[in-house]
């Protein structure tokens, strides 16, 4: 008698892209209520030490912020599928973004030199800028020959450069090495700077070993 194998119901898998996502939302908030909360509290002091910069700040942290934001719609798997158009429209909107948040980064932080900071982080802030502006180049250069994988490799890396500016703070802030003086400060952006890039590759790597473990194998109804 012919036996028919009853379907199995998919299980939602929580993908590996939403938890990341989520973490950096954490991130954000975070930064916000430690790093950035003078930009609701015009009795902070550290309104002291942007006030000569703040013309400057601000279209960098505009430029910023909406690159974070639009960086992570370009990962929108449904967004691609449906919206075309938007997600083409969005992605160029977050290369110019780049191309002024980017510079604008390491125009401000040589200007704080003159608050006493060492010429490393200005170094350390145009490494970040170039190798940000790079992977979003060579993202927009592998989209436009089709190349689609390499695209989201080199998006996923001009989004990891873009995310380094909340890591270097959430690290100091939670660890308490803030406290610690210039040379843990260093220490925790260069080393978020120069592990951008393989991070990014381990992500990568890791969802694509999720998602070949995720797809659905075949199997062959047997007679018996």
């Amino acid at each position: 008698m012919p036996t028919v194998p009853l379907p199995q119901k998919s299980v939602p898998r929580l993908r590996a892209k939403y938890v990341l996502f989520a973490f950096i939302g954490l991130m954000i908030a975070y930064v916000l209520k430690h790093n950035e909360s003078f930009l609701i509290n015009a009795a902070d002091p550290a309104w002291k030490h942007y006030e000569p910069i703040k013309w400057w700040l601000l279209p960098h942290g505009i430029a910023g912020a909406i690159a974070i934001f639009l960086a992570m719609s370009q990962f929108s798997s449904r967004l691609r599928a449906r919206h075309v158009v938007v997600h083409r429209t969005l992605g160029r909107i977050y290369i110019g973004l780049v191309a002024i948040a980017a510079p604008l980064g390491v125009v401000i932080q040589y200007l704080d030199e003159r608050t006493g900071d060492p010429r490393s982080f200005t170094i350390a802030a145009a490494v970040d800028a170039c190798l940000w502006l790079l992977a979003t180049g060579m993202a927009f250069w592998c989209i436009r020959g089709r190349r689609i994988e390499q695209h989201r490799q080199w998006m996923t890396r001009s989004f990891a450069m873009a995310i380094v500016f909340l890591e270097v703070r959430v690290i100091l802030g939670v660890s308490g090495w803030e406290a610690l003086g210039v040379a843990a400060v260093e220490t925790v952006v260069w080393t978020c700077v120069a592990f951008a890039y393989p991070l990014a590759d381990l992500v990568l790597l890791l969802e694509d070993r999720l998602r070949s473990r995720g797809t659905p194998r075949e199997h062959n109804s047997e007679a018996g």
